[in-house]
């Protein structure tokens, strides 16, 4: 079964894997990227990568109308139910769970996690999921550039999702030296010209991925679906 990725503009993400619904990040309202509302999207898990407002989103009305269960870390899981959220389940950095969608671990992030309220949001984390049918795809989430990530690539990435936005998070520069540490078959921009603070030329720095490193480099545009093959 294929695993078919949508970017919907900023860290947004939606991915089909083994029959689910995944939305990652799911920031649509107010998000000037995103080609469509929240009201448009489904979901049978929603991973949320930290606390921040663009990343916890549209999170707890997406979950009330789809009866979707939420992932992410303790606190934010807690903080969640809080308002309302009937179905999360808590991970933390390092701890990986089976879910009916694949395996999936927390990883670590460098960046912050406070909520929108300014409540305390635990660690920001990456994700590293292991489909039904071998496929491993890492989401960097929002993060700076860590030395680390080169014991991720020794999972043999199929799929890497890193931010190049610069000013909340790795620029191009970071972002490329990143791939070299992850050496994943096909990296994927993201996070990047939502607001003119960080944006950036997605076309060049691909260029400069494939000429400087191993890896295939993907530039999606927003609400175009792609297949990891």
């Amino acid at each position: 079964m294929p695993n078919t990725l949508t970017w919907y503009g900023h860290a947004t993400l939606g991915l089909q894997t083994a029959g689910y619904n995944l939305l990652i990040d799911p920031f649509f309202s107010g998000n000037p990227a995103s080609p469509i509302s929240a009201e448009a999207v489904n979901a049978d898990f929603i991973l949320i990568t930290h606390g921040h407002g663009d990343h916890v989103g549209d999170s707890v009305a997406i979950a009330a109308r789809t009866g979707a269960t939420i992932i992410s870390n303790f606190e934010i899981c807690n903080w969640l139910k809080q308002r309302g959220v009937e179905k999360t389940h808590a991970q933390h950095l390092g701890g990986g769970f089976k879910h009916p969608f694949g395996y999936l671990k927390l990883t670590l992030a460098l960046h912050g996690s406070s909520l929108p309220d300014g409540a305390y949001g635990g660690s920001p984390a990456g994700l590293l999921l292991t489909t039904h049918n071998g496929k491993k795809i890492y989401f960097g989430g929002d993060t700076g550039l860590f030395g680390d990530m080169r014991l991720i690539g020794e999972e043999t990435l199929d799929l890497a999702i890193l931010p190049i936005g610069d000013n909340f998070t790795m620029g191009p520069d970071d972002a490329l030296r990143a791939v070299k540490l992850l050496t994943p078959k096909v990296v994927i921009p993201i996070h990047y010209n939502t607001w003119s603070l960080i944006d950036q030329n997605a076309l060049e720095w691909a260029a400069r991925v494939e000429t400087e490193t191993t890896s295939q480099a993907v530039v999606l545009t927003a609400g175009q679906p792609w297949t990891l093959a």
